[in-house]
This record gives C-alpha cells, structure tokens and sequence, in this order.
C-alpha cells in the first residue's frame, strides 16, 4: 500500500516530459510506471494531463528570522514558497546576526526547525572580520557562503557582521580562505565607491525619485565588480557565485570565464527579467533592489543568456520589509531598504514566459530545480523524479490563467508587493507536495504543516 498516488501526469523524468503515474511512500519515489502497474495507495490524485516537475529550489532567500520577525518569519514565508511550488528554500545570512559560526548557524537551523513548512538549507556568512570561522563553518553542513564587497551599510551593522569583505585586501583574505573549502561562495558584485559618489551628488542635485536609484547604481558598477571577482576568484582558487546579476555586459564575462575553464556560476532573478526602469518609476521605493531595474534594451538582453545555458539559475531574492520601511523612501528614494518579496512568483513568472516562447519548460526546470539540485550538492535527493528521491513535486497547467493578488500572498511583506499586482500569468499552479505530503492545493496553503520542513545539507556534508 502506498502513500501517495500521482496519476495520468505529463511528468519530468530524466530530462523530459512522459505520461506515467508516480508511487510514493514514506516521503520517498518508489515507483514511477503505468498506472496499470501501480499499486493501491491511500490517496490517489489525478492530474488529468497537467504537468509534474520536481519541487523547484529557490536559492536566493531572506526570512529576516531571528532578529527581524516582524519583516519575516520561516513559518510565514515558507508557506509564501509553498504557494509558488518551493519545496526546498536557500537561506542567505542576512539575519540578526549572520551565520558566520557554528553557534549561530545552529541557532538558525533552530529557529527554522519548529517553523518551516518546506525542506531548508543555509548559505554560511563569509567575511573579513573572522576568517578563521570560514573553513570551520564548511563543517557544518552549509551549502555555499555568501559575502560582500562593502563595509555594513549605515544603521544595519548587526546584520552584517562577519558578512563583508570591504576592500580588496579583505577579499583576497577571505577567499583564500573560502578556497580551502572548496565550496562556492555567492558575492554581491556592485562597486560601493561608485554608488557612495553617484548618491552623494544626486541627493546634493535634488534626484531622489526612483529612476534616480538606477542612476545611482549604472551598469558599469556591476560589470566592474564582476571583472574584478573573476580575477580575484582565479588569482585565490575559490568558486564564486554571482547572484542577481542584472547586465548582460556582466552576463557575458561571466560566460567568457566558463569558457576559459574557470568554476563560475551565475544566478538572476525574476525582477531583472519581468520588470524595467520604467517599473522603477511608476512603483518607486516599491520596486527598489540592488542592483536596480535596468532599462528595457538590457532586459531585453538578459534573456539571451537565459537561452543559451550562460545563467546556471534563478533565486527569487525575497526580501521582505515592512510597509512604514518601505514609506521612508517616498520623498528620498535613497532612504528606504532595497528589495521585495517574490519567493511565491519566481515559478509562475518562468512559466508565463515559457507561454510567451521566450523559454521552454524544460529549461525552467533546469534553471528552477535541476541546476541548483546539482552545483549546491542536494541531488538526487532533491531535484529529479525518480526512485529513491524525495517526493517533492510541482503540479500546474498551462491552459488557465492566474491573476496577482498581492492580498492573497502568505508573506508577512505582501503589503509591499506591489510591483506584479494584477498581471495575468498564463499559468496556474494545483499543487505543492513536499516529501509526499500535500501542502498547497489550488492556491491554498496547509497552515497546520508547521515544522514539517526538515533541515537538507549538500552529499559532501
């Protein structure tokens, strides 16, 4: 008798689409055949043609928690993931403090244990202040490191301790020591220097709208840093990710070091595909990340590298704030936090696109689940359809449409989620199932799974 039944599925085997039906049993694939050959089981869901793909892996998050509960919390953002057919969610160390040592990474996976309702993992903070920590954290099961090329931004010291590497000095001391890991360490590649001085000088010219941020932050503060990680990367021996990369010039010197032999890997995110300058304009502090919105030509640009296989995969970069947070920057734009919530869209936004034919499905998957399954070392556990695996699985049609509705978003942040409100999505996703336990069914979320999500670490750990 199994558990869990999925039949009459178009389903995501091994690199492509079949009908099958696929078995589950305490959590794991068991069988995946005809529905003539599969045993009786407790509870049988038709598909009835919809497709199945494995649970997607969201690897670019921020829950805030512990230290900034009231922005996020893992209960409440992992159900915001569970809507978007996340089953496995990527925690980046921005916290209260970040995780740069074992004490307070132990504390994390604590708070997160007896409230996350999808599977989870942690990125470890990688900074100048403490290299002797970075190597010892490798220990302790994270999946990759994250740091950045600037001192705490003013007021946020706490969040940022033992997370930055603020000047080249810095960094080739903390990649040395990232290198021995041999583990990859995600950066955020912007030039601090530049954007002080291009802030200093609007704030002083009365630019403070929101075309003014990308102003503040020109491609060439991307693509600098870029070009310099790559050599600095090459020169120390550690891998690097670059997250949220949102110029295709930065695009291609990424591709370039690929082709070169380097271990590089780069991650964008929906916002720098979906939305422009003009968003940036007309939703203002609502729409303001780092790096900005870029204009429509270098959107437009991105999507090559999507095609092509150059992006290895696509994070959602959730960041909640509060409402009275995000406010400060209506009349300076510079005042407010950058970012926005997005871990329930990252899906069904791909999926819209693979409607448009910018993209196939297969190669959502790819960028979505298959991608970071394999460089974070969570596969096969997590990340395929096949016997042995988890039984995590996405189900949605792309015969129905769904319209954003910011109101019916599970994070504590939707009241900031403004961007995509309304837009019609040529997709609809049915259901979130996490090692064979429905969680999201037609658009609502299993409240009661509360602490179901179990701590996930990579195959070398």
């Amino acid at each position: 008798m199994l558990d869990l039944v999925l039949k009459n599925g178009n389903v995501y085997v091994e690199g492509s689409f079949k009908e099958t039906a696929v078995g589950v049993k305490d959590g794991k694939i068991v069988i995946i055949s005809d529905e003539a050959y599969m045993p009786e089981a407790e509870k049988v869901i038709d598909i009835k043609g919809q497709y199945v793909i494995p649970g997607t892996i969201d690897t670019h998050v921020h829950f805030r928690d512990p230290g900034r509960s009231e922005r996020e919390t893992f209960y409440t953002g992992s159900l915001a993931a569970a809507a978007g057919g996340v089953t496995t969610v990527m925690e980046h160390p921005i916290s209260m403090p970040p995780q740069y040592n074992k004490e307070i990474l132990d504390n994390r996976i604590k708070v997160a244990d007896c409230q996350c309702i999808v599977d989870y993992c942690f990125y470890g903070a990688a900074g100048a202040q403490f290299p002797e920590e970075i190597t010892k954290l490798a220990k302790e099961g994270i999946v990759a490191y994250k740091t950045f090329l600037h001192a705490a931004p003013e007021g946020r010291d706490k969040e940022f301790i033992g997370l930055t590497m603020a000047n080249d000095a810095e960094l080739i001391t903390g990649l040395t020591e990232v290198a021995k890991t041999g583990l990859i360490c995600a950066t955020h590649a912007e030039n601090n220097d530049m954007i002080s001085a291009n802030i200093k000088r609007l704030r002083k010219e009365g630019k403070v709208s929101g075309r003014d941020h990308a102003l503040s932050r020109p491609p060439i503060s991307e693509i600098e840093s870029v070009e310099k990680m790559i050599r600095l990367a090459r020169e120390t021996g550690a891998i690097i990710e670059f997250a949220h990369i949102s110029t295709p010039e930065a695009m291609e010197l990424i591709k370039k070091a690929k082709y070169d032999g380097q271990e590089v890997y780069l991650e964008t995110c929906p916002h720098y595909l979906f939305l422009d300058e003009d968003d940036l304009e007309k939703y203002g502090t609502f729409a303001k990340c780092n790096p900005p919105l870029r204009k429509r030509e270098l959107v437009d640009g991105l999507w090559k590298y999507i095609q092509d296989g150059s992006v290895d995969f696509i994070g959602s970069d959730h960041s909640p704030f509060l409402l009275s947070e995000k406010e400060t920057g209506y009349e300076d734009i510079f005042k407010a936090p950058a970012g926005f919530p997005g871990i329930d869209l990252r899906l069904p936004l791909m999926l819209d696109a693979a409607a448009e034919g910018k993209v196939t499905i297969e190669r959502v998957v790819e960028l979505l689940v298959t991608n970071p399954a394999k460089i974070f070392k969570l596969f096969p556990q997590k990340g395929a359809i096949r016997v042995g695996s988890d039984a995590d699985f996405v189900v949605f049609n792309m015969d129905e449409t769904t319209v954003v509705d910011k109101n019916k978003c599970y994070s504590k942040a939707k009241d900031i989620a403004i961007p995509y409100d309304g837009r019609e999505l040529k997709c609809r996703l049915a259901y979130t199932i996490v090692r064979g336990r429905v969680l999201m069914e037609h658009g609502i979320v299993d409240e009661s799974a509360k602490a179901y999500g179990q701590l996930v670490k990579p195959a070398q750990a």
